[in-house]
């Protein structure tokens, strides 16, 4: 239903490859400076992934074109109206 609205493909990556999962891996890497390996993320409050969160949303990509991911998603938002 997704791809239908948006016009899009869904793909699905095979497990362990992570190569065709470039973003999903690059995201990890930037979540891993706040959060590094070993931590107990039942530890973490909701507060403080929410701080993380914004930071990256936040954060200016070079494959965005130096915008941050909220500005590509406020834009597209207003181009997109999903029918009710």
């Amino acid at each position: 239903m997704i791809d239908e609205v948006l016009g899009s493909t869904g793909y699905f990556a095979q497990p362990y490859h992570s190569w065709e999962r470039g973003l999903n891996e690059n995201t990890n890497g930037l979540i891993r400076q706040y959060f590094p390996k070993q931590t107990d993320f039942g530890k973490i409050t909701g507060e403080q992934v929410r701080e993380v969160q914004e930071k990256l949303n936040d954060r200016p990509r070079k494959c965005l074109g130096w915008r941050t991911p909220r500005e590509v998603f406020s834009d597209q938002a207003a181009i997109v109206a999903l029918p009710s």
